[in-house]
C-alpha cells in the first residue's frame, strides 16, 4: 500500500502520471492558494457539479493564512464547507476516488488528501421501466445510477434496519456493487457467503454487469437453463423482497436488481397479483402459472396426437392437420421457434418510425402467404402463434427461454421416439427443476420439495396482506 507524499510537487507529478494528465482531456487538475499554501485540486470534468465547485473554489481562495489549520483532519472538520468529505493517504484509493468522480484536494505539507464527494452522474429520469409494467401501482423504475436506485428503496423503506453495503469488483472496471438487505431479517450466513463470493471475485471487469457478476457467484450447473436470480427493474418489488429477507444485488450501470435467493416460485411472481384484491391476485397468479404449463405441452402434445391420431378424443377430431403437409411437422414446429426468436430480434433492432410497417408485412407475409405456399401448415402457425404470444405472460425472460429449451427438446425427442420420446421430454424437464438450486442451496421449488402445505398455500394463492390482518 503505496502513501501519498506530503510534497506538493511529487503528489501532483504523481497524480499525472497516473492518470494521464495532458493525455485525457476530460481529466482536470486546477492550482489554487489556500491559506499561502499552494494546493491542487483533480476532478473528471461531467462528473463534478460546476455551480458546486465554483462555490468551493472561491471559498477556498479567501481562507488566509491565520485561520488555515495545520494538518487535513482540522482543514476537513472546520473549512470544508461540504457534507460527504473523505480523508485518504492510500495512492490506490484516492485514484479510485478521482475516477470515481471525486474531487482530490492537495495541500502542500499534508499528510492526506481531502476527498469530496459533490459528484453527478448522467441519468435518465426514474420512469415506468418498460419491461416491468403493471396495470395498477408505483410508476417508477430502477436505473443506471446506483446511488438513485438505493434511494428509490430507501423511499420505501425507512427502517435503521436496512443496510446499504458497497463492494467492488473488477481490476479494471471497479464496479460498484451494493448489498441491500434487513439486518434483522437477513440469513447472516448466506448474507456472509454473498459477500466473501464478491470480495474473492477474481477478474478484469464485470463487463456485463449484473450477468457477469450472476455468472460468477453461480457457477454449477450452469448448463440448467432455470434461472437462479430474479430480476426486477421495480423499487417496490425489491423493496418488497427485502422485507421478506431475500438479499437485493445492486449493480452500478445496470438498470435492475438481482433478488436472492430465488425459487421456482418466486420467479413466476409478479408485483401484479399484490396489486389487487386476493380474488383478482389469485386468478393471475393462476393463470400465469397455467399458461406456462401451457406453453410447454402445446406443440409437443399436438406433433404426439399427430403421429397417434387415433389417440385424439372423440370430438375433437377437428384438430388433425386438413391440408397437405409438405414439410414435416417437426421441421415446422422448429422453423417456426426459431422464426420467432428471430421477429423478436428485428423488433429490438427496429427504428420506432419503421415497427409498424414492417410488423404489417411481418404478419402478411409469415402469416398468410407462408401458409398458401405450403411452406406451413396452419394448424402449427395458430400453436406456434399462441405459444409465441402466452410466452410474454411471464415477466422473467430467463424462465420463458427456460421453458422454450425444454419444449424444443421434447419436439425433437417425440418425434424421433413417439410416445416413449414425449415422456423423456417431460421427465427431463421435472429433472431440470427438481434438481435446480438456488444460490444458497436450497431446493429450487420449496415449499413443494421438502413439502409445506401453509407456505405452498401462500405461494399458489394471494392472501390478505399481513398488515391488513392485524
Amino acid at each position: 500500500m503505496e502513501k501519498m507524499n506530503v510534497n506538493l510537487a511529487e503528489s501532483m507529478k504523481h497524480m499525472n502520471e497516473r492518470l494521464g494528465v495532458g493525455t485525457n482531456f476530460d481529466v482536470l487538475y486546477r492550482v489554487v492558494e489556500v491559506g499561502g499554501k499552494q494546493a491542487c485540486i483533480y476532478m473528471i470534468d461531467g462528473f463534478c457539479k460546476d455551480e458546486m465547485m465554483q462555490k468551493l473554489l472561491q471559498y477556498f481562495m479567501d481562507i488566509t493564512a491565520d485561520k488555515l489549520p495545520a494538518d487535513a483532519h482540522e482543514m476537513s472538520k472546520q473549512l470544508v464547507p461540504y457534507g460527504e468529505v473523505d480523508l485518504k493517504d492510500d495512492w490506490a484509493e484516492i485514484e479510485y476516488a478521482v475516477m470515481s468522480g471525486v474531487v482530490a484536494m492537495f495541500i502542500d505539507g499534508y499528510d492526506r488528501c481531502i476527498l469530496i464527494d459533490a459528484r453527478t452522474y448522467p441519468a435518465r429520469s426514474v420512469s415506468e421501466p418498460e419491461k416491468d409494467k403493471v396495470m395498477r401501482g408505483s410508476k417508477d423504475g430502477f436505473v443506471e445510477t446506483i446511488v438513485f436506485n438505493t434511494a428509490l428503496i430507501r423511499r420505501r423503506i425507512r427502517s435503521p434496519q436496512l443496510r446499504m453495503e458497497m463492494l467492488k469488483a473488477g481490476t479494471s472496471s471497479q464496479t460498484d456493487i451494493v448489498l441491500c438487505y434487513m439486518d434483522d431479517r437477513v440469513d447472516k450466513a448466506f448474507l456472509e457467503q454473498i459477500r466473501n463470493r464478491i470480495n474473492s471475485l477474481q477478474v478484469d471487469a464485470l463487463t456485463l454487469n449484473q450477468e457477469s457478476l450472476a455468472e460468477c457467484l453461480y457457477q454449477r450447473r450452469w448448463y440448467n437453463p432455470f434461472p437462479k436470480f430474479k430480476y426486477s427493474e421495480r423499487p417496490d418489488t425489491a423493496a418488497a423482497q427485502v422485507l421478506e429477507g431475500n438479499i437485493i444485488i445492486l449493480v452500478d450501470n445496470s438498470p435492475s436488481a438481482m433478488i436472492t435467493p430465488t425459487s421456482f416460485f418466486d420467479v413466476v411472481e409478479e408485483a401484479d397479483d399484490y396489486y389487487f384484491p386476493p380474488v383478482t391476485g389469485t386468478y393471475l397468479r393462476l393463470s400465469r402459472m397455467l399458461i406456462a404449463i401451457i406453453t410447454y405441452f402445446l406443440t409437443p402434445t399436438f406433433l404426439l396426437l399427430m403421429e397417434y391420431p387415433q389417440w385424439i378424443p372423440k370430438g375433437f377430431e377437428f384438430i388433425m392437420v386438413q391440408d397437405t403437409v409438405n414439410i414435416p411437422l417437426i421441421w415446422q414446429l422448429l422453423l417456426l421457434e426459431l422464426a420467432v426468436d428471430g421477429l423478436k430480434l428485428a423488433a429490438v433492432n427496429t427504428p420506432n418510425m419503421l415497427s409498424t410497417p414492417l410488423s404489417v408485412m411481418a404478419a402478411l407475409v409469415l402469416g398468410e402467404f407462408s401458409v398458401k405456399s405450403g411452406w406451413f401448415n396452419s394448424e402449427v402457425m395458430l400453436y406456434m402463434a399462441f405459444v409465441a404470444v402466452a410466452n410474454y405472460t411471464q415477466n422473467s425472460l430467463e424462465m420463458g427461454y427456460a421453458l422454450k429449451f425444454m419444449r424444443i427438446i421434447n419436439l425433437i425427442l417425440t418425434a424421433i421416439f413417439g410416445v416413449w420420446g414425449y415422456i423423456a421430454g417431460v421427465a427431463i424437464l421435472v429433472f431440470s427443476i427438481v434438481t435446480n438450486r438456488t444460490v444458497s442451496r436450497q431446493s429450487y421449488i420449496y415449499p413443494l420439495i421438502p413439502f409445506n402445505a401453509k407456505q405452498l398455500s401462500h405461494q399458489l394463492f394471494r392472501t390478505r396482506l399481513p398488515e391488513a390482518r392485524k
